[in-house]
Order: C-alpha cells, then sequence, then structure tokens
C-alpha cells in the first residue's frame, strides 16, 4: 500500500496546545491516532500525551495485521484509559486528566475506526465525506434525539461538553466502533480535533484535500479554521492520510545464479565434438530448467 500523510497542530488562542497525535506505519498496516486534551481541568496535555504513548507501545508488544479490529482498537482506547487514570494518580498534586479520542486501523484493504468524545473522524471520497464518526457530546445527543435544530447545534453554549471521554472518571468511557469500511485509492481519512473542524464548513473540507498536497490542506484548513473562531480560538490539529495505491509493493527479486558447467578431465576423449556437444546441451538444460522453476514461483 502506498500512502500519503498530512498533519497540523495549531495552538490557536490558547497558551498550551493540548493536542497530541501519532502515526505509526508498519509493513502490515498503519494506525493513525489523536487526542484532544479537555481543557476544563489540569493535565489534558497530559492525558492526550498517555494516549499516544500508550498505543505506541501496545503496538510494539502487539504487531499488526490485528485479527480482530474492532476488538483491538476498543482495547487499546481501554488500556490508555487506564493508564491516563494511573498517570494523574502518579502526579504532585494527583490530578483527574482528560482527552478525548479517535483511533484508525488501515490493514488488508479496510479501515476500522474507534472513538470517545468529540475529536472526529472523515473518510472522504472524491471529495465527499462518505463518513463520519458521530460526536459523544451533549449537543450532539440533543440533536440526535431532535430536540434542537442544526442550526442550534452549532450556536448552543454547551456544543464543547463531551459526554465520553479517557481518563477523569474510573468508569470505563463507551467507545464506539465501526464494522470495518473498504478503501478505494484516491481516498482521504482525516481525524481531527474541534477547534479544527468545528469553524468549518464540511462542503469545503473535501475538495481542499483532494485537489492539494495533504501538508499544505491542512495547513490551509487549520488557517481558516483559527481565523474563522478568533479571538477564541481552540487548538486546532488534523492528521490526514490518502490512499495512493492499494497494492503491495514486492521486494526487488534476488539476482538469477546461472549454472556453471563442470570441468571436464583433460584428456582426448572429452575433447571430442560430440562430448562438447553434449555437455552444452546438458548446461543449457539445467539452465533453462532453474530459470522454468524460479518464474513459476514469482
Amino acid at each position: 500500500m502506498q500512502i500519503e500523510i498530512g498533519r497540523t497542530s495549531r495552538l490557536g488562542n490558547r497558551r498550551v496546545n493540548q493536542d497530541r497525535i501519532e502515526i505509526i506505519e508498519t509493513p502490515a498496516g498503519v494506525v493513525l491516532v489523536l487526542g484532544d486534551g479537555l481543557g476544563g481541568k489540569p493535565g489534558g496535555d497530559l492525558a492526550a500525551q498517555t494516549l499516544v504513548d500508550t498505543v505506541s507501545e501496545e503496538l510494539a508488544l502487539n504487531p499488526l495485521p490485528a485479527e480482530n479490529p474492532e476488538a483491538f482498537l476498543r482495547e487499546l482506547l481501554r488500556r490508555a484509559h487506564h493508564k491516563i487514570l494511573i498517570t494523574g494518580q502518579e502526579q504532585h498534586p494527583p490530578m483527574q486528566p482528560g482527552t478525548t479520542a479517535v483511533i484508525c486501523l488501515i490493514q488488508n484493504g479496510k479501515v476500522w475506526w474507534a472513538h470517545a468524545g468529540d475529536s472526529r473522524l472523515y473518510l472522504f471520497r472524491n471529495g465527499l465525506p462518505l463518513y463520519r464518526t458521530t460526536d459523544h457530546s451533549y449537543v450532539e445527543q440533543l440533536y440526535q434525539e431532535g430536540r434542537i435544530s442544526l442550526k442550534k447545534l452549532q450556536s448552543h453554549p454547551m456544543r464543547n461538553y463531551v459526554t465520553q471521554c479517557l481518563g477523569l472518571s474510573s468508569h470505563t468511557p463507551e467507545i464506539t466502533t465501526n464494522k470495518g469500511v473498504a478503501i478505494k485509492e484516491g481516498d482521504v481519512l482525516l481525524l481531527c480535533s474541534d477547534g479544527f473542524w468545528d469553524p468549518l464548513d464540511e462542503a469545503q473540507m473535501g475538495p481542499i484535500l483532494a485537489e492539494e498536497k495533504l501538508n499544505l490542506a491542512l495547513n490551509s484548513l487549520a488557517e481558516r479554521a483559527e481565523a474563522a473562531s478568533y479571538p477564541k480560538s481552540d487548538n486546532a490539529t488534523a492528521v490526514a492520510m490518502r490512499i495512493i495505491s492499494l497494492q503491495q509493493i514486492q521486494p526487488s527479486p534476488a539476482p538469477r545464479q546461472r549454472a556453471t558447467a563442470k570441468p571436464r578431465p583433460n584428456n582426448a576423449e572429452s575433447d571430442s565434438p560430440l562430448d562438447t556437444a553434449i555437455d552444452e546441451i546438458q548446461r543449457a538444460i539445467r539452465e533453462y530448467d532453474y530459470e522454468m522453476k524460479q518464474d513459476n514461483n514469482k
């Protein structure tokens, strides 16, 4: 599989950037992860960093491919949650940090994702958002229940209140996963914090990601998000991956070893034209047979 990766992370009008991203590439697959540390309590950056560190450590111990991707991603986030709780208690004084989390796994021509909170994953195809995670947030819940309109959702004073996250509480968070989606060449996967997606129009995101190099596209979109929400712009962070080709890159074949004729005894009989011709035929047969076997093994 051949891919293009892009990333961006802007401070916005904040003193600290509490967003974290990680990209883990292996021969058997790729994992992208993003965490947005919760700013309402101290240690949001610590929680987000613990998330990405835990995922990296677990993948080093449990290399891809994952046999059960849904369970694998859910377990990664569950372990990160407990590690955040432990890390918070180890601080002086102890704290209860929290972070959103969104993670995706690409292997065997498919993508799986899992999330907790309002950081999002998008799958764009031909510039259109084919899939998007549903936020774990208070206003999203109101909207899904039909209690507020889309317009009110976008301007609700509690739109940043998340209902699920990692850390913060000993209660294991609700983690939402998908069933796995077949990907195509040209698809773009985007993971982003709410400081990135909230000020932007989804209809504009897809075409920009489709037309530009991902680093340029993400930086451009992050600048727009920062400007649109000024002077209260949040950290704006995103990581994206474009599928260039789904074909596996094959290693170069080893150079063929040509068969070498055995030296003939130095006597008159073996130097006869007939013996020389027979030796040449046998050498050719051995070489041809070797090459045929090599071709059949490709």
